[in-house]
């Protein structure tokens, strides 16, 4: 489990759920030069089950979208273990 990083303002960095468990909350990896999000994209993860998100030892949650089925439930969004954030562009 990777706890989220916090800035100097005590702001806690990305974290998401592992796709391959959809439970270990695991950074999220940015491009420091470019400040964009590191990605995987076509890749997708299994459907873990999760009703709630999953918190951090320091209980802050992982990222968290909205279903693209009804516009209305919350879907935790997964990382794969290199901290690509997995996307479906297409």
């Amino acid at each position: 489990m990777a706890n989220a990083y916090r800035d100097e303002n005590s702001v806690p960095t990305l974290i998401a759920a592992l796709n391959t468990d959809g439970i270990t909350p695991t950074r999220v990896f940015a491009n420091p030069s470019t400040h964009s999000l590191k990605v995987n994209d076509g890749t997708t993860g299994s459907d873990h089950g999760v009703a709630n998100a999953v918190r951090d030892q320091n209980n802050v949650p992982v990222l968290l979208a909205v279903s693209s089925a009804d516009g209305v439930t919350p879907v935790e969004v997964y990382v794969d273990s290199s901290g690509n954030l997995l996307i479906d562009s297409a």
